[in-house]
């Protein structure tokens, strides 16, 4: 069924077209018009309003309740994907956590058998937060498993995932990192770096070897001091990179935030959440991994009082970029939907509005609050 979106403003990948009528052709979109093409045709009116593609987390633990690492692939794929509706995403990554072989392998194979059963926000890979980290900057990940990598041991998460894991961090300074990113970059996976006390040099070797985002910028990473530049330094330095980013008020300063978008570029930062199952529930005490975090007032932290993930919803740190003054409205918007769905290589089937790609779009008030979304050209959420 044919029908013709109607609203002041549209975010494409490299431009802004005002108001006039985007193609729905079934399930996918279809051509812009500055005039309705068809007197007769069936018109969905959006006037004062803006249509912007579908939000994509590339980095999130869980949301509503569920976590990844609950081993519960049924609460993901529906509980957690229908939840994320209601943040504006439609598409994301599910993130592990540090944990035994045993339990990724579990993970992996449930998530990798069932995920095109997900009945909202799509998932469109897996991100392997972990194990392979350094103990220094652990923040929630549990010590008990962090290791060296090993390319045997990826390779039978990767083979239980069926092929689904499409982005795993690593620590630069491990035993063995430029082996392995390099083979695991050549067989088509991201690799990210973080959770690392590695120095400038150590983690240029890394992106040397092929590494290519960041992950959640400034946390868990050594800082930046003019003796030793740390990742912070190297983060600032490589601008062909992608940066992860949080920004809910609480992980990362307002002015810290905007000195690395200035700094890469807003065309190199993915907003993302980190969220866990607390996102859309009410504070109080909730298990992650293995741990207890305490929720309050927008803060997830541990009993150490270290930062241990997010309940922040995407659709309000693209408000937040704007309300702060660091970002446009069509960078904000871009910097939650293309930019993350390009730094995981995902970009083909999500995170613009392209001619041909599924129709997931979102409806945004000119106060950049959301109203709608859209799968596959249906309504599915509605404020």
């Amino acid at each position: 069924m044919k029908r013709y979106i109607l609203a002041d403003q549209f975010f494409y990948a490299n431009s802004t077209k005002d108001r006039g009528y985007l193609e729905i052709q079934d399930d996918k979109f279809g051509r812009f018009y500055e005039k309705l093409p068809e007197i007769s045709a069936k018109v969905i009116d959006y006037s004062g309003k803006f249509i912007a593609p579908g939000f994509v987390d590339t980095h999130i633990h869980g949301f509503n309740g569920v976590d990844v690492m609950d081993n519960n692939w049924e609460g993901v794929i529906k509980t957690m994907s229908e939840g994320l509706l209601s943040c504006g995403v439609t598409s994301f990554l599910p993130t592990t956590l540090t944990a035994s072989k045993k339990l990724l392998a579990k993970v992996a194979r449930g998530i990798g058998e069932h995920y095109r059963k997900a009945t909202g926000a799509k998932i469109q890979g897996l991100y392997f937060e972990g194990p392979y980290f350094t103990k220094e900057y652990k923040g929630a990940q549990n010590p008990l498993y962090i290791r060296d990598p090993n390319i045997d041991e990826f390779h039978s998460w990767q083979s239980s995932a069926g092929g689904l894991i499409k982005k795993i961090a690593i620590a630069p300074e491990s035993f063995g990192v430029y082996d392995f990113v390099q083979q695991v970059v050549e067989e088509g996976v991201v690799v990210a770096l973080g959770h690392s006390s590695a120095t400038f040099a150590k983690a240029r070797e890394a992106v040397d070897a092929g590494a290519s985002v960041w992950t959640h910028a400034y946390n868990g990473m050594r800082e930046f001091t003019h003796h030793e530049p740390g990742m912070v330094g190297a983060m600032m330095s490589q601008k062909h990179m992608y940066a992860e980013l949080i920004c809910d008020g609480h992980h990362v300063h307002q002015s810290a935030a905007q000195i690395l978008l200035d700094a890469v570029g807003r065309d190199h930062v993915a907003l993302i959440t980190d969220c866990m199952r607390a996102g859309g529930m009410p504070d109080g005490y909730y298990p992650l991994g293995e741990f207890e975090v305490e929720v309050r007032k927008g803060t997830a932290r541990l009993s150490s009082g270290n930062l241990a993930g997010s309940a922040l919803k995407l659709k309000d740190a693209v408000k937040n970029v704007i309300d702060w003054g660091i970002a446009t409205h069509k960078d904000a918007v871009m910097m939650a939907s293309l930019i993350p769905a390009i730094s995981c290589k995902i970009n083909d089937c999500c995170g613009s509005i392209r001619l041909g790609q599924a129709a997931d779009f979102v409806v945004l008030n000119p106060d950049m609050t959301l109203l709608a979304t859209y799968l596959n050209g249906k309504l599915r959420y509605k404020s």
